[in-house]
């Protein structure tokens, strides 16, 4: 049998940086009040007109130079957004494909929110398995600050940009053991982008008007994402035979620093064993994962042969972990 594993990944972020004390120009908020509710400290933001394939072209091309791998050589596309080029066509990951010159790549777009890196590694990993792929460009991307209502202190300290990429090859030994995902429709309300679609269709805006933004009832979704996003690292942990003392680092979605240091007791974790980017990142969605992961690897809080643990939440809902030897 083929497994896969993550032979290279790498992030890249946008140049432009808010501060908690931007912030406090745009919003009736303050350093120590977004710190102490979200950990975060400043954001990257794309600049007017640069754009999610932008950020994951960028990603994917530090992926190639690391790996040597030539895009023509790219046989899959796997892209993890909620904020593509396009509403409907063509596909962001097609826009990628175009950017990076890897015109021999199928290539496709994944919605399932924060937890999306995850997902798609679930598929990618499937297609290797299943002998359909040898080379598989995975990407979490996001500019979240054009879906970001910068009037709403409860969402705009939060929200960022930028993109994760990881390829994704053939092994004769496991290094993705196990990915897991989840979803229950039933609580998409809980964090959705109203009008953004046919079912609410976007009209001009009216005064108070919420279109295109995005909502989220804090905290309902802060005691779902908790709960969940552990329940389902300690299924990914049994599911693979590891134990946490066989984990070198976990890397949880960054949502915010309260919900990471919750689900790290909940599933009775040091908080040295779990990395943290979101105090200089912010919550860039489906890329937090990959950056994160990349981060980890640049500042040798892993190394090659480490075993890791990914867990996330997010709209859907949706939630999902893996467990991977690098």
């Amino acid at each position: 049998m083929s497994y896969s594993k993550v032979a290279a990944i790498a992030h890249h972020v946008p140049q432009r940086v808010f501060t908690n004390k931007d912030m406090e120009a745009l919003v009736e908020t303050n350093d120590e009040w977004i710190r102490s509710r979200t950990g975060i400290h400043q954001r990257h933001i794309a600049a007017p007109g640069e754009t999610t394939s932008d950020l994951a072209a960028a990603a994917a091309s530090k992926v190639l130079e690391q790996s040597g791998v030539k895009a023509l050589d790219i046989d899959l596309i796997v892209l993890a957004t909620i904020t593509p080029d396009y509403f409907c066509m063509p596909s962001t990951a097609c826009e990628i494909q175009r950017k990076i010159g890897a015109r021999n790549a199928v290539a496709f777009d994944i919605n399932a929110a924060c937890t999306g890196f995850i997902y798609a590694l679930n598929v990618a990993d499937a297609m290797i398995k299943a002998n359909s792929y040898r080379k598989v460009l995975v990407i979490g991307a996001e500019t979240m600050s054009y879906i970001t209502d910068w009037t709403d202190r409860s969402t705009c300290v939060l929200f960022s940009d930028g993109a994760g990429a990881a390829l994704l090859v053939p092994s004769e030994e496991p290094g993705l053991h196990t990915s897991l995902i989840r979803s229950d429709g039933n609580f998409g309300d809980m964090l959705m982008t109203p009008r953004m679609g046919f079912e609410n269709p976007m009209r001009p805006r009216s005064r108070g008007g919420d279109i295109g933004f995005i909502q989220m009832r804090g905290n309902e979704l802060f005691k779902v994402a908790v709960k969940n996003m552990a329940e389902v690292l300690h299924q990914a942990m049994d599911q693979s035979e590891f134990t946490p003392d066989d984990i070198a680092l976990v890397i949880p979605h960054q949502a915010n620093i309260r919900i990471i240091e919750a689900v790290a007791k909940r599933f009775g974790l040091s908080m040295d064993k779990v990395m943290l980017t979101v105090d200089h990142y912010g919550n860039n969605s489906a890329a937090t994962i990959p950056i994160a992961w990349s981060e980890a690897l640049d500042t040798q809080r892993v190394k090659p042969g480490d075993t890791i643990a990914l867990t996330a939440f997010g709209g859907g809902l949706t939630w999902g972990s893996a467990i991977i030897t690098i």
